[in-house]
């Protein structure tokens, strides 16, 4: 048994997709990022990554790279998932947080799930997600970025 820790945080600006768990949220700004921005999934890839101390997504998919410019991150979380898998693991669970004063992310939380379940190919039972407000305080609270954070338990396959 292994388990990651993932952080990750965004600037919101506008002309930007708000996307979050692979999910496009109605929303007047966007994070800003060298990929899709996507907290949330970075959060979880790097809790991941971490739990078998394989670096975190900048190693493995760098912003001087052009190949990742825009790249949708359930993409990247799909690579990320085959590394654990080749490594000979399987996902216990993941429990994620979202801190954003807005948008509201409740609405989304369960298409969120399932779009990480399906890309991981795992239960949706395995997959949390939470949201909450810092209360107008710090960063987030004053709408000026998004942050992530999740932790991953990794169980090796029994054979």
């Amino acid at each position: 048994m292994r388990i990651g820790i993932g952080y990750d945080v965004h600037k919101l600006v506008d002309d930007r997709p708000l996307i979050l768990g692979g999910i496009t949220i109605p929303y007047p700004k966007g994070l800003l990022g060298h990929s899709d921005a996507d907290v949330l999934t970075h959060a979880i890839m790097d809790s991941m990554l971490g739990a078998l101390a394989l670096g975190d997504i900048g190693k493995h998919f760098p912003d001087t790279d052009l190949k990742y410019k825009n790249i949708s991150s359930i993409k990247l979380l799909y690579y990320v998932n085959n590394l654990i898998i080749n490594k000979g693991y399987t996902i216990g669970n993941i429990d994620s947080i979202i801190i954003a004063q807005e948008p509201k992310i409740f609405p989304y939380i369960d298409k969120m799930r399932n779009c990480i379940s399906k890309t991981l190919n795992i239960d949706i039972d395995l997959i949390s997600i939470k949201a909450t407000t810092e209360e107008g305080l710090g960063f987030t609270g004053r709408k000026e970025g998004i942050s992530s954070k999740s932790i991953c338990l990794l169980n090796k396959k029994i054979e």
